[in-house]
């Protein structure tokens, strides 16, 4: 998500790390932010207003002691990044009397019968409501079957009449959402390759005799200042309450999602993140400004684990890896529930240190798969005893997955050393038995503003080829670790040893 915008800014505050604020520097930063902004197809007005504000909230700055100028220039873009895409809405306005109606509207091929679907599953998942999906697009063919076919696969109804004008098929439907007692109403209606008179006059029709609580633009964030000059015409002829970006996973390039609020004055309030239907994320412009300057974004990764992972399965796993107990079937169930949150590259993506450099790394978004292939090919007791498996097993084990006989061996070296570590937290229990959960953990995380303790990834997660060093310490590159060096320590641990040694032979 934004790999592009998220590599130029952290390259950005790179660049500053360990010197001072002056003019200067506030000037050429500009200019590169000013670059960065254009590449991600951000619109120019907002890129321009965006710029000023930077370079004069920086001049007038008070300079910390201790603050070099990339901590304070990274602190000032994140808070304008942030208040360019915020605030923070993804509420409704419910009606009290009768069911809420959600119009969608927006461009032919920008995900509306998609956006629906996965609107509906939100709001009847996380939101305990009953939703009714209503199939009001006559102009594309397969529209109604497409929303039909979705409406069977979350379990929620479609209300469609053969022989209707859109708009009164919208207008039936509320009629009949009262009967099943429907209480949220979401109307896909038609798009057009371009905004046109008879697209503008169905909407405002089927606004006039619906009378809806919420107005969304569904815009595709793949289109850059396309996405926010449609947003503008339709806010024109509708009482647009509201944005959903689309395919954001895709190669967006970040400027619909900077430039939309700016320019329509309407909050982004969903983003979609993949193809399943479940991919559908609330808004945080915080967070998202998090993850543009490289920071990360930890809080929405453990809210999407919140959704997806039982914490009562989570909670036996737990009592498994301190018991030491941990096998390659308890392994495989924890994997399969890890594929629910989403892709490898994607999950990546979320860590601090990583945001724009996921593309640096071998990450081919199937290594998940790989290791579930081989773990199947394995039987029940190799599962659970992995230490049976001699090298028959494993040409028999790499045959049946397609894989190699290294991929193997590469797998159940990495699970024994799982296994090491396990028994290094069975001799801590009373450490990681106090461990906290995921709500608990995303409380914590938001309240220190969605950061890793010491701001960053712990020393040795990040590998060398991202800057990881032994060297350094939490406080990111370039900041040494306090104390001896590696070489001192394994000298001073030698010496003792032999020092030891001379003590039992006198």
């Amino acid at each position: 998500m934004l790999e592009g915008l998220t590599k130029r800014f952290t390259d950005i505050v790179a660049g500053l790390r360990g010197g001072k604020i002056n003019e200067a520097t506030i000037k050429e930063t500009g200019r590169e932010i000013r670059r960065a902004l254009l590449e991600a197809d951000a619109a120019l007005p907002v890129v321009k207003d965006f710029e000023k504000r930077v370079r004069e909230k920086a001049l007038g700055s008070t300079v910390i002691e201790g603050v070099d100028a990339g901590q304070m220039l990274t602190k000032i873009v994140q808070d304008e990044l942030t208040d360019l895409m915020g605030p923070v809405d993804h509420e409704f306005s419910w009606r009290s009397g009768g069911p809420t109606v959600v119009l969608l509207s927006g461009l032919q091929g920008s995900g509306k019968t998609t956006t629906c679907a996965k609107l509906a599953l939100y709001l009847r998942d996380r939101k305990k409501r009953k939703p009714m999906m209503v199939a009001a697009d006559l102009q594309r063919p397969a529209a109604i079957e497409q929303l039909k076919v979705l409406g069977q696969q979350i379990g929620v109804p479609v209300f469609h009449e053969a022989g209707m004008t859109p708009p009164e098929v919208c207008a039936a439907a509320v009629e009949e959402a009262k009967k099943l007692k429907c209480d949220v109403i979401l109307l896909d209606t038609a798009g057009r390759l371009h905004v046109d008179e008879e697209l503008m006059g169905e909407l405002k029709q089927i606004s006039s005799m619906t009378s809806p609580d919420e107005v969304f633009f569904v815009c595709d964030a793949m289109t850059g200042q396309d996405a926010v000059k449609s947003a503008d015409a339709f806010s024109q002829s509708l009482p647009l309450t509201g944005v959903i970006l689309t395919k954001l996973d895709g190669d967006a390039r970040g400027g619909a999602a900077l430039s939309i609020k700016a320019i329509t004055g309407k909050p982004i309030k969903f983003v979609g993140v993949g193809e399943q239907l479940d991919r559908l994320d609330e808004f945080h412009p915080d967070r998202m400004a998090s993850r543009i300057l490289g920071m990360g974004d930890v809080v929405s990764l453990v809210d999407r684990a919140q959704q997806v992972i039982d914490e009562d399965e989570q909670a036996e796993m737990q009592e498994k890896m301190l018991a030491a107990k941990f096998d390659l079937e308890d392994f495989l169930s924890q994997l399969r529930q890890i594929k629910k949150m989403g892709s490898l590259k994607d999950l990546l993506g979320h860590l601090p240190g990583i945001g724009g450099r996921v593309d640096e790394l071998d990450v081919k978004g199937d290594e998940l798969q790989v290791v579930e292939s081989v773990i199947q090919s394995m039987t029940a007791k190799e599962r659970q005893r992995p230490e049976i498996i001699n090298t028959s097993r494993r040409r028999r084990i790499a045959a049946g997955a397609g894989r190699k006989i290294e991929e193997v061996t590469g797998l159940l070296r990495q699970f024994k050393q799982m296994q090491g570590m396990m028994e290094q937290m069975k001799k801590h229990q009373g450490l990681f038995g106090k461990m906290k959960g995921m709500r608990e953990m995303k409380d914590a995380l938001a309240a220190d503003g969605g950061q890793l303790p010491g701001g960053g990834l712990p020393p040795g997660m990040l590998p060398p080829a991202l800057g990881g060093d032994s060297s350094r310490g939490p406080g990111g590159p370039g900041k040494k670790r306090e104390g001896p060096s590696l070489d001192e320590r394994r000298k001073k641990r030698k010496m003792e040893r032999q020092r030891r040694k001379n003590s039992r032979r006198k």
